[in-house]
C-alpha cells in the first residue's frame, strides 16, 4: 500500500486519510472523544433553538489546528437537528455564481460547511453579509446599463464556518457568527481512547503499550493518531500477521524515521535551521523559510504550532527561538557568542 503524503505526522490529508476518516469518523455524540466544553455548549445552542421553535440554531465558527475533529462536529450537529448538510471550503468557491448556487440549493434548517473560510474570496464574503443576517440574497444580473439587482429569500440555515487562522477572518465575518469556538489539542488519554475506538473499528489487534507508543507521536491530534495507527497496522500486517505489538510499533516508526516526539525530517530541519544558522535565535518567519528551503505559510500553518506547543520553538517580538529542549532533544550545545 502506498502513501501519496511523505508528511506522516502532519494534518493534511490524502484522499486514502479522507476515507479513513469517513470510516472511523463518530456518527454519534456521546462517540466524540475530548472537546467536552465545546460538545456541551453546542448542544445548549441546538435544545435553546428547538424549544424556541427557530427553524435553524445560530450561526457557528471553529477554530484551531488542523485535525482536531471541526468537520466532524458539524457533521453530528447536522445528525442531532435532523438536518441536512453542503460542505465545501473557501479556497473552492471561486465565483459569486458558484456561492450564490450552493446558498439557493439549500433547504430549511440545512447546515452549511465552510472549511478554510478565511480563504473565501472578499467579494463572496461581502455578498454573504445580508444572507447570515436575514436570509436575502442580493443579487445582480447583467452588465453595464443593463444591470438590475435581484433580491433572493433564502431558507434559514446555519452556516458552520472553520478556520486554522482566525486572524485572518475579517471582523464583519467574524462577528455575524452567533458562536466561536476554539478545538483545543487533545490530551494523550483522550487520543489513546481514539486510537483504541479507531484500532476496534478497523479490527486489528493491538498489544502492550503499542496505543501509548502511537499516542506519543500523534501531535495531540486525533487524524494523526489515526494516520499513524493505520500506518503500524500496514506494518504488522506484513511483519507480525496484523497484531500490533510494542515492536512492531517501534519497527515501523523506526522506518518511517518519526522519533518519539512525533517529529520528522520537516520538524527537525526547522528546529536546526534556527539553530544552527541563527545560533538558537531570534530569527523571522521569512528568513527561517529561506534557509530552510521551506514555504513560510507551511512553516506557520503545519511545523511550528506543534514545535510552540511542545515549547521546542518560543515566539518572541523579535522572531523565533530554539528552546533549552529543542537543543536537548537534537543533543546540541548553543554555541557562545
Amino acid at each position: 500500500m502506498t502513501e501519496k503524503n511523505n508528511k506522516k505526522t502532519t494534518p493534511e490529508q490524502t484522499e486514502y486519510d479522507k476515507t479513513l476518516d469517513l470510516a472511523l469518523r463518530p456518527k454519534k455524540w456521546e462517540d466524540y472523544i475530548g472537546q467536552k466544553k465545546v460538545k456541551k455548549n453546542i448542544q445548549i445552542i441546538i435544545e435553546a433553538a428547538q424549544k424556541r421553535g427557530d427553524k435553524a440554531p445560530e450561526h457557528m465558527l471553529f477554530h484551531g489546528n488542523s485535525g482536531l475533529g471541526k468537520t466532524t462536529l458539524a457533521y453530528l450537529l447536522a445528525k442531532e437537528t435532523g438536518a441536512g448538510i453542503r460542505v465545501t471550503s473557501g479556497p473552492a468557491i471561486k465565483k459569486t455564481g458558484e456561492l450564490a448556487a450552493i446558498l439557493t440549493n439549500l433547504s430549511e434548517g440545512d447546515i452549511l460547511f465552510i472549511d478554510e473560510i478565511h480563504r473565501l474570496n472578499k467579494v463572496c464574503e461581502e455578498m454573504i453579509y445580508p444572507v447570515l443576517e436575514e436570509f436575502n440574497l442580493n443579487l445582480v444580473v447583467g452588465n453595464g446599463p443593463m444591470a438590475r439587482t435581484v433580491d433572493l429569500n433564502i431558507p434559514q440555515f446555519t452556516l458552520i464556518g472553520a478556520t486554522t487562522q482566525l486572524a485572518l477572518l475579517s471582523g464583519p465575518l467574524r462577528n455575524r457568527f452567533g458562536a466561536t469556538f476554539r478545538l483545543e489539542p487533545y490530551s494523550q488519554k483522550e487520543i489513546q481512547k481514539i486510537i483504541r475506538r479507531s484500532a476496534g473499528l478497523l479490527g486489528v489487534e493491538i498489544k502492550g503499550d503499542s496505543v501509548e507508543k502511537i499516542a506519543a507521536r500523534s501531535r495531540f491530534t486525533p487524524r494523526v493518531a489515526n494516520r499513524l495507527l493505520k500506518r503500524v497496522r500496514d506494518f504488522a500486517e506484513v511483519k507480525k500477521d496484523g497484531i500490533i505489538t510494542p515492536e512492531i510499533t517501534e519497527k515501523t516508526f523506526k522506518n518511517l524515521n518519526i522519533d518519539e516526539k512525533g517529529l520528522e525530517s520537516g520538524d527537525i530541519n526547522i528546529l536546526e535551521t534556527i539553530i544552527e544558522k541563527f545560533n538558537g535565535g531570534p530569527a523571522g518567519i521569512k528568513a527561517i523559510a529561506a534557509a530552510a528551503n521551506e514555504n513560510k505559510d507551511t512553516i506557520l500553518e503545519i511545523y511550528e504550532p506543534y514545535l510552540v506547543q511542545i515549547d521546542f520553538i518560543k515566539r518572541t517580538s523579535r522572531g523565533r527561538v530554539a528552546t533549552k529542549k529543542a537543543y536537548e532533544h537534537l543533543n546540541k550545545e548553543k554555541k557562545e557568542v
